[in-house]
């Protein structure tokens, strides 16, 4: 979808005056995206592009599965603070 002439005058405009206001920010914007595209359109050759992705794939399922690990840790961190405290409750309402 294309940018209408007052969108790009805009996004124009907003650049201009963040490079303006802070060009270390603007610089370090522009190496990120100059390393996004590169990243996006890869080295266009067939074996080491394969080899790039499963790499990635490998760490992705290995971050997921850390993520996954992590989530069920604090699932029973909080359980077991929950059954603490019912438990807590439970005993100092019983009479003497």
């Amino acid at each position: 979808m294309a940018w209408s002439q007052d969108e790009e005058r805009m996004l124009l405009q907003i650049e201009r005056h963040l490079i303006d206001e802070d060009p270390r920010l603007a610089a370090r914007l522009e190496s990120f995206n100059e390393r996004v595209q590169r990243k996006e359109g890869g080295s266009g050759r067939g074996r080491g592009t394969r080899k790039g992705r499963g790499r990635s794939s490998r760490r992705l399922r290995r971050s997921t599965v850390i993520i996954m690990f992590s989530w069920l840790l604090i699932a029973t961190l909080i359980i077991t603070l929950l059954v603490m405290v019912l438990r807590h409750d439970a005993a100092a309402a019983l009479p003497l």
